[in-house]
C-alpha cells in the first residue's frame, strides 16, 4: 500500500472484473493516515488513466474503488466487523449464516480479501499459478511477507517462500538476538498465535506445520521474546490488549478477557494468588469456540499457552507463605 498501491489496485479490478462487482472498498485503519492518503492517490491515478470509472477503457464495465478509513478497532479485522463499519455501524461481528459471499455489504453478495492476497492476483495473471505455487509449498503455494519484531538485530519486514523454516528468518534475515542474549520464546503468527518455546523454532513456516505443533501461521507476524523479558510482562500486554479490543458483544469474552488481564495485572506486580494460574486456565478454555467471531479464541490460545509453557515461570510471581500465613 505504501510502495506499490498500484499493484493491489490492479488486483481489485482484475477481482471485480471476474466477479462482475463495480463498488470496491480499501478498509484501512483510520491511524493509518499517510498510507490512506497514498492509496487515495493511487485511486485518483488509475481513474486519469482510465482504469476505474463508468466505462474502463470505453468498455461496458464500470468500477469505482473508495478508501475507506476506519476507527481503528481490532475486532474490524473479522470480516463481518469490517462490513458493519463500512455500513456506518458499530463493529459488531455478525451471527453466520449468512455468509458474505451471500448477504454481505448492504445486505448484498460481498468478496472479501485481504490485501496481501489481492496483491498476489495480478503477478499469477502475468507468470502463471505454476510459477506461484513453485516459490512455496505444493499445498502452501507462493510467498508470504514476514514482519520480525522484537529481540533481534534486524527486525523489518521480508517476503519469502512459504516453509522457510522459523529459525532460518529469525537468524539469517532478522540477524538474530543481540549479543549475549538468548530467545525465550517466540510468537510465529501474530499476537493471536499460540507461543513457541526456543526449542520449538525448527520448524517451517506454512499452515500445516505450525498448526502440527499447536500454533498457527495467522498473520505471518513474528515476535522475538528475549531470554531477559519477564513472561509475566508479555501475558499483561497481551491480556490488557484483548480486553480492551473486545467488542463485549459476546459474555465469555467479554467477561474472560477482563478477568484474564485482572489477574496478569496482579502477578506482573508480583501479587499473585494461589490458583490464578489455574483460574486463567479456566477463563481461557471458556472462551474457545464459544463467541460469534474468531476473536474468543484469538484471546485464550496466546493466554494458554504461555500459562501451559511458561508456568513456572508465572508461579513465581506469586508470593509464598508459610504455615502462618505470613508471605
Amino acid at each position: 500500500m505504501t510502495r506499490d498501491p498500484h499493484l493491489l489496485l490492479e488486483g481489485i479490478i482484475l477481482a471485480c472484473y471476474a466477479v462482475g462487482i463495480h463498488a470496491a472498498f480499501i478498509y484501512i485503519r483510520g491511524e493509518y493516515e499517510a498510507i490512506a492518503r497514498r492509496l487515495e492517490e493511487a485511486v485518483g491515478e488509475a481513474r486519469a488513466r482510465g482504469f476505474l470509472g463508468p466505462a474502463v477503457f470505453g468498455s461496458g464495465f464500470g468500477l469505482e474503488v473508495i478508501v475507506h478509513r476506519g476507527a481503528g478497532a481490532y475486532i474490524c479485522g473479522e470480516e463481518t466487523a469490517l462490513l458493519e463499519s463500512l455500513e456506518g455501524k458499530r463493529g459488531l461481528p455478525r451471527l453466520k449464516p449468512p455468509f458474505p459471499a451471500s448477504v454481505g455489504l448492504f445486505r448484498g453478495p460481498t468478496v472479501i480479501n485481504n490485501v496481501e492476497t489481492i496483491a498476489n492476483v495480478p503477478l499469477i495473471f502475468r507468470h502463471g499459478a505454476g510459477w506461484f505455487v513453485g516459490r512455496g509449498l505444493p499445498r502452501d503455494g507462493g510467498t508470504r511477507l514476514f514482519g520480525v519484531s522484537g529481540a533481534v538485530r534486524k527486525p523489518g519486514l521480508y517476503e519469502l517462500p512459504l516453509g522457510t523454516p522459523l529459525r532460518r528468518i529469525i537468524y539469517e534475515w532478522a540477524g538474530g538476538p543481540m549479543e549475549g542474549r538468548a530467545i525465550k520464546a517466540v510468537v510465529p503468527g501474530g499476537l493471536s498465535a499460540p507461543f513457541l518455546t526456543a526449542d520449538e523454532i525448527d520448524v517451517p513456516m506454512d499452515y500445516e506445520s505450525l498448526a502440527h505443533i499447536g500454533s498457527m501461521l495467522g498473520s505471518a507476524g513474528i515476535i522475538v521474546i528475549g531470554d531477559r523479558t519477564p513472561m509475566t510482562d508479555i501475558l499483561r500486554i497481551v491480556a490488557r490488549f484483548y480486553a480492551g479490543e473486545s467488542c463485549g458483544q459476546c459474555t465469555p469474552c467479554r467477561i474472560g478477557t477482563t478477568w484474564i488481564s485482572k489477574i496478569a495485572d496482579r502477578l506482573a506486580s508480583g501479587s499473585g494468588a494461589a490458583g490464578d494460574l489455574e483460574t486463567m486456565r479456566h477463563l481461557a478454555q471458556g472462551m474457545k469456540g464459544r463467541t460469534l467471531c474468531p476473536m474468543g479464541d484469538a484471546a485464550a490460545m496466546p493466554v494458554l499457552s504461555i500459562v501451559e509453557k511458561f508456568g513456572r515461570e508465572l508461579g513465581e510471581a506469586i508470593p509464598r507463605k508459610d504455615e502462618t500465613g505470613t508471605e
